[in-house]
């Protein structure tokens, strides 16, 4: 269950459809500064990442920040991504249309911090190499091969 000031948080940002630096701020400093960092918390800000397209970029250093701490160092087993864990961050991640440029990031820093992580995790946090090749144009008239 999330915080009343996160849910008003929540419905000021969708009214404005906007995250601005002074709303991190106020994320940072006054509604999760204390607060017990859960899967429900992180579930609506990934998801309030997918549903506003004006963000400021300290919003995504945040959440990244934010999610690869409680994954990787708070949730037990510490250091780990294990299947459980793996199976709500791919879901969380891939909800709706499909990850967000700031989802692809938390699952690529997510891999690169745990000591160890299910296949799911890293199948995800692959997917944006992958992602990214399918964009460029392979012209195999300028492919040498050494012989």
């Amino acid at each position: 269950m999330i915080s009343h000031e996160l849910r008003e948080f929540v419905d000021r940002v969708m009214d404005r459809h906007a995250i601005g630096d002074e709303d991190v701020k106020m994320l940072q400093r006054e509604i999760l500064h204390d607060a017990v960092i859960s899967r429900e918390t992180l579930d609506v800000l990934i998801a309030l990442d997918r549903a506003v397209a004006v963000k400021s970029s300290s919003f995504a250093d945040y959440l990244v920040a934010l999610t690869v701490d409680f994954a990787v160092w708070e949730s037990r087993p510490t250091g780990l991504i294990d299947r459980d864990k793996a199976h709500w961050l791919v879901t969380t991640l891939s909800a709706g249309e499909g990850p967000t440029e700031t989802a692809q990031r938390i699952g690529f820093e997510i891999v690169r911090e745990a000591q160890a992580c299910d296949e799911a995790m890293i199948s995800f946090a692959l997917r944006k190499g992958d992602a990214q090749m399918r964009g460029v144009s392979f012209q195999p008239e300028r492919l040498f091969l050494a012989s």
